[in-house]
């Protein structure tokens, strides 16, 4: 474990709580499908140093977690939660940015990586959108709410569903749609493998035992491809 890795002088070490940066370490890697044998390996780092980052209150230097950062095709401010309070949508523009259309096979990949996303329903008091956490089985999504909850409208009727992922600090993105018939859930045996395959309780808490599903009839994706850094063209050494 070298003196870089554990941060050197404290001008080379990002300020975070103890902890954070090791549960986001470990909650992408999962994400990815990952071990540690393998992040380390595209880190260029021993499996046993990653254990400690992700174990111990530790704040790793600069140079590492930019290692760590694009072994998990992820940001240092993804990673050290730089932008967990800050609205999305506010950095600059990148220059020669294009909006590129998305398969539907990376669609579903997509919709994989995350676990919550809006559904957007009309309602006696008008449309809705409303964040709900969810789960993919067989192309289908799932996600469960209280009974006389908003995203309960939905039941019966189509909908869309939507999921993103914005990087303020690269101004890049992505979003993926979902438009389909949404039904409950009513068979037993339907919800019991939809609880045994949910990752979590519902975040709001309380009583929500009751599942719909969202069958997609389309699936469509963007995202943001940049060619180019935020230097203007007359400023890039490249051009």
């Amino acid at each position: 474990m070298s003196e870089n890795e554990l941060g050197g002088s404290p001008n080379q070490q990002y300020s975070t709580a103890g902890g954070d940066i090791g549960r986001r370490v470990a909650q992408r890697r999962e994400e990815l499908g990952l071990t540690r044998e393998d992040v380390a390996r595209r880190a260029g780092s021993a499996p046993g140093y990653l254990q400690y980052v992700e174990e111990r209150a530790g704040a790793p230097g600069i140079g590492f977690l930019l290692r760590l950062a694009d072994a998990l095709e992820t940001t240092v401010g993804e990673l050290t939660g730089g932008g967990m309070d800050l609205p999305p949508g506010i950095g600059k523009a990148s220059y020669h940015s294009e909006l590129v259309e998305m398969t539907a096979e990376e669609c579903r990949e997509r919709l994989l990586t995350h676990g919550v996303g809006r559904v957007a329903v009309s309602t006696s008091d008008g449309p809705a959108i409303v964040p709900v956490n969810y789960l993919v089985m067989d192309d289908i999504v799932a996600y469960r709410t209280a009974p006389d909850a908003v995203p309960a409208a939905a039941a019966g009727t189509e909908v869309a569903f939507e999921v993103d992922h914005i990087d303020d600090a690269l101004s890049q993105g992505w979003s993926v749609l979902v438009v389909g018939p949404a039904r409950t859930v009513t068979d037993a045996e339907a919800v019991r493998h939809l609880e045994e395959q949910a990752a979590t309780t519902p975040w709001a808490g309380g009583n929500r035992g009751l599942w719909l599903t969202i069958t997609p009839t389309r699936l469509t994706g963007r995202r943001i491809h940049v060619r180019q850094t935020h230097v203007p063209p007359s400023e890039d050494p490249r051009t």
